[in-house]
């Protein structure tokens, strides 16, 4: 509040008050520039440097400054916002700012005259001194909009204080004090919510910027765990298919998702035959997807390998143990449906055990029909102690078998219409003669041509065996 020439003391209030919000709205915009400003990032994280501290100070001074120019003259004193910069000075880059930029605006004022000139710029260093305490109560941050608003009221309230117990005479104090406490109250409140909503929208779009860049490092990371998770399990699968005399092989497995519970094998391990002219093959499916069910198959895949190995030529006995162990170690309620059999090329059969896994298409070359598997048994790791048998069936010249997992009769279209197994075996009946890779294409291509741009929604793995 300064000394020029007196306006009327029924100067309205809230003309006074409109006044005030229109000089509001430059310091505003100014502050909103200050915001978006590359040095507002050193203020937000609460460690502004030398030179920052240095430009808010001659900033917020300035604004000071303004705000004393522009105000209303009213009985020798003057209706402003000079207090607001400093305010702001203070909480957002704490005491020392805070008391640079109040130092300006009352060193601008005490070169004016008036009888408020003494409290106006105490109240004015004060007030970037209070907001820099705020900001080290709230270590070294912007307080919010409900603190830095209650904080304008409450410094504005404390001027009007310090006019009515500083200047002289009294009444003349009083009715300035009464006329001007509210729109200054006013204009400097509403400012400082401005400014604050500013600040609170900057740092949640910082936060919201830092949680999304966690985020995209975290899904980057896991695509990247994924993608070796793949390529281990890939190595899981035969590079070639091993071949023995008068069968013809091929298999192909297709996955969801990057990993899956979809495999298969050709068992024994090249280190350790199972017999000469024998082969174990093997086909399953876990229940489930993505890395749990990548997990089990893993488990199971071991498991069975190294009891096929161990019984030879008891198939049965090889899956009964498997299951033992795989339902011990399953704390996930996860099961695996498997197929497994044990060709021989000398006497022309295969031995084989069926855990619940979907019937292998048997092709009759003598008569050209299609027969299925049957299961003889329960999927593994449901029971540790489910009873496994095994079958013997012939495998003549012309015969062909289809192992195959859900994911094929199950594959939908964009109607949500099954491949089936009807369409399934029309390919097998079609196909009899090519080889085994042509007659796995064949199917593949079919279910794919079938499903079109729909996703794929469960594991496909193929094995199909040829006796030549």
């Amino acid at each position: 509040m300064s000394s020029h020439t007196c306006i009327t003391m029924e100067y309205p209030i809230f003309s006074s008050l409109l006044v005030l919000l229109q000089l509001i709205g430059v310091i505003v915009v100014v502050a909103y520039l200050l915001t978006r400003s590359r040095l507002f990032l050193e203020i937000l994280d609460g460690h502004p440097a030398f030179r920052t501290q240095v430009i808010l100070v001659l900033l917020f001074g300035a604004l000071s400054i303004y705000g004393t120019l522009s105000g209303i003259e009213f009985m020798g004193a003057r209706i402003n916002v000079r207090d607001l910069g400093p305010m702001l000075a203070g909480l957002l880059g704490g005491p020392l700012v805070g008391l640079g930029a109040g130092l300006i605006g009352a060193a601008h004022r005490l070169t004016l005259e008036g009888f408020t000139v003494y409290s106006c710029s105490l109240a004015t260093v004060f007030a970037g001194l209070f907001g820099g305490l705020i900001w080290m109560y709230h270590k070294r941050t912007f307080a919010g909009i409900t603190v830095a608003v209650l904080f304008a009221i409450l410094m504005e309230g404390f001027h009007m204080a310090l006019t009515l117990i500083m200047c002289r005479p009294f009444d003349q104090a009083l009715v300035v004090v009464s006329t001007v406490a509210l729109p200054m109250i006013t204009a400097n409140a509403a400012g400082m919510f401005v400014f604050a909503f500013m600040v609170e929208n900057l740092r949640n779009e910082r936060k919201m910027q830092a949680e999304r860049d966690t985020l995209l490092r975290e899904m980057e990371r896991k695509n990247t765990e994924l993608a070796i998770a793949a390529e281990i399990q890939q190595s899981f699968l035969p590079d070639t298919i091993s071949q023995i005399e008068g069968y013809d092989i091929a298999a192909r497995s297709i996955m969801a998702k990057e990993v899956g519970g979809d495999f298969f094998d050709v068992i024994p391990l090249e280190v350790v035959p199972l017999g000469k002219g024998q082969l174990g093959i093997m086909i399953a499916d876990v229940s489930g997807k993505g890395i749990p069910a990548a997990l089990f198959m893993a488990l199971s895949r071991i498991v069975v390998r190294v009891n096929a190995t161990w019984y030879g030529r008891r198939p049965a006995a090889a899956i009964r143990d498997a299951n033992t162990i795989i339902a011990h170690d399953s704390r996930s309620s996860m099961f695996v449906t498997l197929f497994y059999g044990l060709l021989d090329s000398a006497n022309r059969t295969l031995t084989y055990v069926n855990a619940g896994h979907n019937p292998p298409i048997h092709f009759r070359a003598a008569d050209g029909t299609l027969a299925e598997f049957a299961a003889t048994g329960m999927a593994m790791g449901v029971l540790d102690d489910a009873a496994y048998s095994q079958e013997n069936v012939q495998m003549v010249p012309g015969d062909v078998l289809i192992l195959y997992t859900d994911g094929i009769t199950e594959a939908e279209n964009a109607d949500l219409e099954m491949f089936g197994q009807n369409r399934l075996e029309r390919i097998i009946l079609a196909s009899d003669k090519v080889s085994a890779n042509e007659l796995c294409q064949e199917i593949l291509t079919a279910v794919r041509t079938f499903t079109g741009d729909h996703p794929q929604s469960d594991d496909i793995t193929l094995m199909v065996i040829r006796s030549c």
